[in-house]
């Protein structure tokens, strides 16, 4: 396995966990209380903003999910559509995160900006691209 399919491997799993987290979040704000809200102390600013939007929090987070688990396996299984749905789902975050510092919500979002820019050129890379 070249470095390229060892890298697109761990970016699938990347993804798949992101899937899980974001299915779990959505389960979470549909059953308030269960076993799944201590996983909010991390966030609790992001639980409350959530829970604000009623239904559309729910299902926000079963979209992400997804999403995530899409790109996840178009990536595992290097397709293109995989491939587009990743970059899209990147893009989306680095601009959440942009706007995010920028409006002062929430300044700790300042340390993804970096990581998703990475990712992206990655993803962006010569190597990468040939390979969809």
């Amino acid at each position: 396995m070249n470095r390229h399919a060892r890298g697109l491997a761990a970016l699938a799993l990347f993804f798949l966990v992101g899937g899980i987290a974001s299915l779990a979040a959505g389960l979470s704000l549909l059953v308030p209380g269960s076993f799944l809200e201590p996983m909010w102390r991390l966030n609790p600013r992001g639980r409350e903003g959530l829970a604000a939007l009623g239904g559309w929090g729910v299902t926000l987070m079963l979209t992400v999910s997804a999403a995530c688990g899409a790109a996840g396996a178009g990536l595992w299984r290097e397709r293109r559509w995989g491939y587009r749905v990743a970059v899209g789902l990147l893009v989306a975050h680095l601009v959440g995160d942009i706007v995010t510092v920028a409006l002062g919500i929430e300044p700790r979002a300042a340390i993804g900006i970096p990581i998703v820019a990475v990712l992206l050129a990655y993803l962006g890379s010569r190597g990468v691209r040939a390979r969809f």
